[in-house]
């Protein structure tokens, strides 16, 4: 990922000084001026008093076909940078994708690196010829770096939504699968797949071999990255027992980034458009349990409350995407007047020879999609 700050440009220690009231004014006047140059997309998990001004919502598999069908000059993306850079890379070459704040990351996405993974190619090289055996699949949740090594090594990207798809078309390629960065996403599309539990193994980036040995790798459908949400791995099974203990006729609904055990013992399991989709339709007078982030849960419980549902957030304690938090009113009124000043910020360019490689493995995706 590059970012570019163009020179003479608006502070932001100013911006930084404002009430989030004050910044969305700013915000308002920002795009009144811009127009139609510029689209806001905005990922489910956004802090409502940015979600607000999104012109487009949606989870990564829907973002990702929106930023590539945008007729906008500048495509500013209110979400993480792996978010931004598929924006780049699947809108085209006259367009601009921007991240409000550069530090808002990912960390499951940074639980594997280029130099990481191939290490493990070639690890498994000792074992395998993983160019003839292995299809790698890497979430979408990661650097373009990877996305390019799927790329180029016959590989795939997949989503939430469409794991178990792209599972399909990854074993008619090759016998295995190496799925990163997500396990509890790879482990839960092998398991609904009929694979077994047995034949799926972790591999721990940071040992020798990932920390299997030559007949566990042999026999294994799926290696499983050592990665995972750091907001999901906050849901436990006690949640749901206490759940149900308390509401016999309640309804459990989760995420499949969440352990395996919380997956298995809900009523459904999806992405955020998933889940969304899935209360909005339920039955009126309904009560709901759900293992997401805290702020799609607050927002769909407030949409659907006038049904008589109750949508309840899982976790006992406060579980928010910190890094997507860091996208706030004064981020992007600095970013939104920067740029009806003429001038671009935090621009998100994916180096040429990546792009190429990455959008080879995105391609094969939305083909399937």
């Amino acid at each position: 990922m590059q970012a570019t700050d163009h020179t003479r440009t608006i502070a932001f220690d100013a911006f930084n000084r404002l009430s989030d009231k004050a910044a969305g004014e700013r915000i308002v006047a920002a795009r009144a001026r811009l127009g139609k140059r510029a689209v806001l997309l905005c990922h489910h998990y956004q802090r409502a008093d940015v979600y607000r001004h999104a012109d487009l919502t949606g989870d990564s598999l829907k973002l990702a076909r929106l930023a590539s069908q945008s007729d906008a000059e500048f495509i500013v993306f209110c979400g993480v940078h792996f978010m931004a850079e598929v924006a780049d890379i699947l809108s085209r070459p006259e367009q601009i994708a921007i991240l409000p704040d550069l530090a808002a990351g990912c960390s499951m996405a940074d639980m594997a690196n280029l130099a990481k993974v191939e290490r493990c190619w070639r690890e498994l090289g000792t074992v395998l010829n993983p160019d003839e055996e292995i299809t790698p699949v890497t979430y979408i949740n990661s650097a373009a770096d990877l996305k390019a090594f799927c790329g180029e090594h016959g590989g795939i990207v997949c989503t939430s939504s469409n794991a178990t798809t792209i599972l399909d078309w990854a074993f008619a390629q090759r016998g295995k699968v190496l799925f990163f960065p997500d396990q509890h996403l790879g482990r839960w599309s092998g398991f609904k797949k009929g694979i077994p539990l047995d034949e799926m193994e972790i591999w721990n980036p940071d040992l020798e071999m990932g920390g299997l040995t030559p007949e566990r790798i042999r026999k294994a459908k799926i290696l499983l990255w050592a990665g995972h949400c750091s907001v999901h791995q906050m849901f436990q099974l006690n949640n749901i027992q206490r759940f149900r203990s308390e509401h016999p006729q309640g309804i459990v609904i989760s995420h499949p980034e969440c352990a395996f055990e919380v997956c298995h013992a809900s009523d459904y399991v999806g992405s955020t458009e998933y889940i969304l989709n899935t209360i909005k339709a339920g039955p009126p007078n309904t009560r709901w349990l759900v293992g997401t982030e805290l702020n799609l849960v607050d927002r769909l419980a407030e949409e659907v409350k006038a049904e008589g549902k109750i949508v309840q957030f899982m976790a006992t304690n406060i579980c928010m995407c910190s890094t997507m938090q860091r996208i706030d009113p004064q981020h992007l009124a600095w970013t939104l007047e920067n740029l009806a000043e003429g001038r671009v910020v935090n621009h998100i360019s994916v180096p040429p020879h990546e792009a190429r490689l990455a959008k080879v493995a995105l391609q094969r995706m939305l083909d399937l999609s």
